[in-house]
């Protein structure tokens, strides 16, 4: 007996599940236009998030006020330079000092020792009198006419001792003089014996200071400070 044999037609289902695409793998770039959406989306939410932070963290600038000290600073400097030429002007004005004389180096104040370039140099004494006697030109004597005071001082390591007289070699000596000295001697700074380098006990050395006529009459001044 034949057996009728079925139609070999494909079942409803399959054209259906092929034509909807399942099971087939997707295509490579099926997803793309869909991340590059989101980049722009997260790209553009940082901007807006990144630049109001900016504007309110970002330092303040001040243009003017930095332009503007800068020319007051360097008016300043020059102003200071001009005073300090004014004064040193000034100073030269009112005394001017002869060359520093090393009068004196010897192992005490009795023997007679040696004079000139053999005696060793004494920067700190020597520039503290020359400064001494310009910054106290006001205890010169009140004199009608020029004049000078041989301003002497002696330095003694041993005894630790600096004696300031007027010598013999300036036209003023007498009492006037003596405190014009004494004034000079008070303005001295304090002595380091110890980092003083030195090759003798004793020295003594001079400055002649001469100071000019007075253009106008002569007043109370500070030298009666000193009396």
């Amino acid at each position: 007996m034949v057996r009728p044999q079925r139609p070999t037609f494909p079942s409803s289902s399959e054209p259906s599940v092929r034509r909807l695409g399942v099971g087939r793998p997707s295509s490579p770039g099926s997803d793309r236009p869909l991340r590059a959406q989101l980049v722009v989306a997260v790209v553009v939410l940082l901007v807006l998030i990144a630049v109001p932070l900016y504007l309110m963290r970002r330092p303040a600038v001040t243009p003017i006020a930095t332009s503007a000290s800068a020319p007051s600073s360097a008016e300043a400097l020059v102003s200071a330079l001009a005073r300090q030429a004014e004064q040193a002007r000034y100073k030269e004005d009112r005394v001017k000092l002869g060359p520093l004389q090393k009068v004196k180096c010897a192992p005490s104040p009795a023997s007679k020792g040696q004079e000139g370039p053999l005696c060793d140099d004494l920067p700190f004494f020597e520039q503290a009198l020359s400064k001494a006697i310009q910054e106290n030109a006001d205890c010169a004597p009140r004199e009608s006419k020029a004049g000078s005071i041989n301003y002497v001082m002696q330095i003694d390591f041993h005894d630790k001792r600096v004696v300031v007289f007027p010598g013999a070699s300036g036209d003023w000596r007498g009492p006037a003089a003596q405190k014009a000295a004494k004034c000079v001697k008070r303005t001295l700074p304090a002595v380091d014996w110890t980092a003083i380098q030195h090759q003798y006990r004793f020295y003594t050395i001079a400055i002649l200071a001469t100071y000019p006529a007075p253009s106008t009459p002569a007043g109370a001044g500070s030298a009666d400070l000193f009396d």
